[in-house]
């Protein structure tokens, strides 16, 4: 007798722990055992070695990745290309002539001149420094040598014919023999070189006193910005070990709208639709993303639809956003001087905004205690703020802000800021660098409430991955969640009600 009532071997029924065989395979006339095809109820799995059987043959796409791997760990380090050639000869006889000619040019005058000027003035004192060198240049040559040496005497050295070429989006300095350049969203290293690292370190120096501010040992780090509004950040020896390090962030000289952002494939047009009337409709918005992903320029881009009559503040450590309202007002931070005082901070810049009327307060990026009064300005009759902040999806990037928040002195419980962040916040836009290099808005996400402790969220677009092509392009499509928005009742206020439900089923 079992444990469960019944003699083991009644007919009808099998004993307990002992498996019923699989029906469906016909045994062999010359034994009882089953062939290995597994029978009806299970039939071979062809990619699985089976016992006694050959191995199946691995799919293409495993060869070809495993190809790649061992591509990439047999590669030889690339030492990047080298200026040669015309250019080389070029910057040789630059060398030579540009000592001589600092002594025939009154620097100061030469200051009050622009590009165009100096290179007429320049032509006929190069040609008589190349007389007495004994050089002699055709035409080309020569508008080339003219053309280098007006960059290194008024503009940014090597960095001049980067800087002017559309296609750069990011330029990065590592020491005066290494210069790597991204184009379409690849990294590539870029044929120039400076002189050394005193050559390096002089053009850094000239960026960064444009805008009132230096760089050197006592003072190795520096954000600074370029004429046409790029980015520049500095960083010098000894926190750097390869020798003057500079970024640039260039931005287009083109504003950036929305409908051109659809056109390079970063939303599809019910999230274009959806953005356009969140930035109309005076929605609290919070832009989230990486490094490099396209942060400013969606706030650039979303800035379009503020109405014209309202008043906009900017505040940034860089002045970098440009804006496309007439009544704007950009507010940049100070650092502190050397005796470590006089510095002005985001936080200090957003208490003072309030006392200037704005209509909207617009925020390049939050990253720390500052958040707190942003947040404050949303509930108090500042609709239609902005921001930005570093964070890899929407729930990341509430997180980041009660951490933010946390980080300064303000003394209230993590709940209240919980429902704080709640209640102003009204939309996320995620946007992400992908790893083929294109930029996409890869969710747009509203914030319902508090339920219990716990911010509540509902995303209205996700980008969904699919494929990737031949050439490593990544495919795939924006999916609507077909809810109901959150924020309708705010689109209704400004008339917007019924496109934005559409754009979101």
């Amino acid at each position: 007798m079992s444990a469960f009532g019944k003699k083991p071997g009644i007919a009808g029924r099998s004993s307990f722990g002992v498996a019923k065989p699989m029906t469906g395979g016909k045994p062999d006339d010359n034994s009882k055992t089953q062939k290995p095809g597994g029978g009806e109820q299970f039939p071979p799995i062809e990619s699985v070695k089976l016992p006694g059987a050959a191995s199946a043959p691995a799919p293409a796409v495993s060869e070809d990745a495993m190809t790649r791997l061992a591509e990439r760990s047999n590669a030889a380090a690339d030492t990047g290309p080298k200026v040669e050639g015309f250019e080389a000869s070029v910057h040789k006889i630059k060398e030579q002539v540009l000592p001589r000619l600092l002594e025939r040019v009154d620097p100061e005058a030469a200051a009050t001149l622009n590009k165009e000027e100096l290179a007429e003035e320049f032509r006929p004192i190069i040609l008589e420094v190349l007389a007495d060198l004994k050089l002699t240049l055709n035409r080309r040559e020569q508008f080339a040598l003219e053309k280098v040496l007006v960059d290194e005497l008024l503009g940014l050295g090597p960095l001049e014919e980067l800087l002017a070429d559309p296609d750069i989006s990011d330029i990065m300095v590592n020491g005066p023999e290494q210069t790597y350049i991204e184009k379409g969203g690849k990294l590539q290293l870029a044929p120039i070189q400076f002189r050394d690292e005193e050559h390096l370190l002089q053009i850094a120096q000239r960026i960064v006193n444009q805008v009132g501010r230096r760089v050197d040992q006592t003072t190795p780090l520096a954000d600074a910005r370029l004429k046409d509004g790029s980015r520049v950040n500095v960083i010098v020896p000894p926190l750097s070990l390869r020798g003057t390090a500079m970024s640039i962030r260039k931005f287009s000289e083109k504003p950036i709208t929305l409908d051109m952002l659809k056109g390079f494939g970063s939303m599809n047009d019910p999230m274009c639709t959806a953005l356009k009337i969140a930035g109309a409709a005076r929605m609290n918005i919070v832009i989230s993303g990486g490094t490099g992903s396209g942060k400013t320029t969606m706030l650039n881009a979303l800035s379009k639809m503020i109405d014209p009559g309202e008043r906009v503040l900017t505040i940034e450590d860089a002045a970098e956003l440009r804006l496309q309202q007439p009544h704007w007002l950009p507010l940049e931070t100070r650092p502190p001087n050397l005796e470590g005082q006089g510095a002005i901070t985001i936080g200090d810049l957003v208490k003072n905004a309030l006392r200037m009327r704005p209509d909207r307060i617009i925020l390049g990026e939050i990253r720390g205690a500052e958040c707190f009064d942003l947040l404050a300005a949303m509930n108090t009759g500042h609709d239609g703020s902005m921001c930005t902040l570093h964070a890899n999806s929407p729930r990341e990037c509430l997180g980041r802000m009660e951490n933010m928040i946390l980080m300064g002195d303000i003394k209230i419980p993590k709940e209240a800021i919980s429902r704080q962040i709640a209640e102003s916040v009204d939309i996320i836009v995620q946007v992400k660098r992908l790893r083929d290099g294109s930029r996409r808005t890869t969710q747009v996400t509203e914030v319902i409430g508090m339920e219990g402790d716990v911010i509540v969220t509902q995303d209205l677009f996700k980008f969904e991955y699919h494929d990737e092509d031949a050439e490593g392009k990544i495919i795939g499509d924006w999916a609507s969640s077909s809810v109901r928005p959150y924020t309708l009742e705010k689109a209704r206020q400004y008339g917007f009600d019924q496109p934005f439900l559409e754009a979101c089923l």
